[in-house]
């Protein structure tokens, strides 16, 4: 069983539930309290033993890779001026020299696609792939327990949460055997089903632990739902010949990739920030009195 070493972070999207606040700055770059969405993702996958971070991006993403490489002169100036605990705390977020690789997703084409394009990096081992929209707050994280579930068990692992039955129609819902460690062996996987064919409410939440054999199937993929190349169409035809395994993930998630959700990844970070926890507390009882 190979190590999980590399993980794909598929950040091309357009961000268009954003705009205009996305025209000109990826939407991964959006900032919950003090630090940008991708950083959240990114350390994540770091706690998880990962060494390798691989970002499938797009045009007007340049941002990204200079959020992840040195900036000199802003170091030598914290360092001038004594902001030692702030310099400490970037040098702790920067990945080392080779640790970081970028390559264009040139036609947006759908997820499937998008770690498709990482398929030279990636090469022929077992990756992790983090959807960067979804900030998944827990302890420990919850990439880290898939790894832990993955040296278990070996093939594949998603990471999922139950939804209200009556919404299955919203998501890939996945059936569920006998049961694992943090999780259950994956009997089924179904794109989007009818509250009344889903084979559960358990919904796959954007952590993946994948077999490089996805890759082969991708390249070869009919499009599917949107006309796009679908992750979980290639999934589903692994599954005939590889296991897959389920860890459910009970901590809190924040789908970033929607207003909605950023406003209350914001709120979440900053309510566990001891010196903004009492400022946002009372502004907030302030603002729910006036309505």
């Amino acid at each position: 069983m190979k190590k999980i070493r590399k993980a794909v972070f598929p950040v091309a999207g357009l961000g268009t539930r954003f705009l205009p606040a996305t025209k000109a700055l990826p939407k991964e770059m959006l900032t919950v309290v003090d630090r940008p969405v991708i950083q959240y993702v990114v350390d994540e996958a770091r706690e998880a033993g990962i060494e390798h971070f691989i970002f499938v991006t797009g045009r007007n993403k340049t941002a990204i890779e200079d959020h992840f490489d040195v900036q000199v002169e802003l170091y030598e100036t914290l360092q001038r001026r004594g902001k030692t605990a702030i310099l400490e705390q970037l040098e702790a977020m920067q990945p080392k020299p080779g640790q970081t690789s970028f390559t264009r997703q040139q036609v947006p084409l759908g997820l499937g696609h998008a770690v498709w394009c990482a398929r030279e990096l990636v090469a022929d081992e077992p990756f992790a792939l983090l959807l960067p929209d979804m900030i998944m707050q827990s302890e420990p994280g919850c990439l880290k327990e898939m790894v832990q579930l993955y040296e278990d068990t070996g093939g594949n692992v998603l990471a999922v949460e139950q939804c209200d039955p009556s919404e299955t129609y919203k998501y890939g819902i996945v059936g569920k055997g006998e049961d694992s460690h943090t999780g259950f062996r994956i009997t089924s996987m179904v794109e989007k089903p009818k509250p009344e064919d889903a084979p559960s409410n358990f919904y796959i939440a954007g952590r993946y632990i994948l077999q490089p054999e996805i890759f082969e199937l991708l390249e070869h993929q009919e499009k599917g739902a949107g006309d796009e190349i679908q992750l979980t169409d290639a999934m589903l035809r692994l599954h005939k010949d590889q296991p897959f395994y389920a860890h459910i993930f009970r901590g809190n998630t924040y789908d970033c990739g929607s207003p909605e959700g950023f406003v209350l990844a914001n709120l979440a970070f900053s309510l566990q920030n001891d010196e903004m926890r009492p400022h946002i507390e009372r502004a907030l009882r302030d603002m729910i009195g006036r309505i």
